[in-house]
């Protein structure tokens, strides 16, 4: 089961650095058409909004899977180690809840409602259910995550 955390681990780790190359060449892009060429190009910052929101999101699910999250972890620390593990699987839990309501559940809506009525970005042109695609992702990369680091302790 670790190996196959490790593989998701990795893989995501070099889409998170693919966005973010993407990212970095798509901002250079607009910089040199706006300051260098005196015609901005139009589809840069809309381009870059969106893989921002990409980076954002699934960089959440891989820090979550790293447990790299923010923690406030001084009144677990106070109690036994049983204990410890018990608000640690509690923590989890809610985490599962919240994930599975919002970002599964809800992100599917989102995706489900926004492909319907076919909404498309205004410069690209592609369709906004793309975009929104990467909630319910995440939600199922931290799902997995939460649901191993359950199993695994």
């Amino acid at each position: 089961m670790m190996t196959f955390r490790y593989k998701v681990d990795k893989i995501l780790a070099i889409i998170l650095i693919f966005i973010m190359s993407v990212m970095v060449i798509n901002v250079l892009w607009q910089v040199f058409t706006r300051y260098i060429m005196g015609d901005p190009s139009s589809f840069t910052d809309e381009l870059a909004r969106y893989l921002m929101i990409w980076i954002g999101v699934l960089g959440a699910a891989y820090v979550s899977g790293k447990n790299m999250h923010v923690a406030i972890n001084v009144l677990p620390e106070k109690f036994s180690e049983s204990t410890q593990k018990k608000i640690a699987f509690f923590v989890n839990f809610l985490i599962i809840v919240f994930v599975f309501s919002a970002l599964i559940i809800g992100g599917i809506r989102l995706v489900y409602i926004s492909y319907t009525l076919g909404q498309h970005s205004p410069s690209l042109q592609i369709p906004l259910a793309v975009v929104y695609l990467v909630l319910p992702l995440s939600g199922v990369l931290i799902l997995y995550y939460k649901i191993s680091d359950i199993l695994n302790k």
